[in-house]
């Protein structure tokens, strides 16, 4: 039976502009954009996760809302369950020591970024394409 990762996204608006953040050049998938989030842990919610996940990585805290997309994809060793969430931006500023990079991006700037597979199925729904 194949492993699936169910994994989470936050969509955090600041300004009409979206975060993207840049995974490291060490990573899977590496300098790909994405919005920030990560694995849902055994027990967690996936509000708590994206609040853990979200702090781990870029140092932000913030409020999960309402699911706005949810894709499954098929990776070579593994199947994904993508769900990415509307996200209240409470309190930090985005740190580095995780990602190699972030942006702030208007929605029809996102096409100009390279996200991976999931993610990019989750953009296309996200602009309606």
């Amino acid at each position: 039976m194949r492993r699936k990762i169910r994994v989470v996204g936050a969509m955090i608006e600041r300004d009409g502009r979206y975060l993207i953040t840049q995974r490291p050049a060490t990573a899977t998938l590496p300098l790909l954009w994405e919005f920030p989030g990560g694995r849902v842990e055994p027990g967690e919610t996936d509000q708590l996760a994206l609040a853990r996940e979200v702090m781990e990585l870029v140092g932000l805290v913030v409020e999960a809302d309402d699911r706005v997309i949810h894709v499954e994809h098929a990776y070579e060793a593994y199947d994904i369950d993508f769900c990415v969430y509307r996200c209240r931006l409470r309190s930090g500023t985005p740190r580095h020591d995780r990602i190699n990079d972030h942006r702030w991006v208007l929605p029809r700037e996102l096409d100009g970024y390279q996200f991976p597979p999931a993610d990019e199925k989750s953009i296309a729904l996200l602009l309606g394409l």
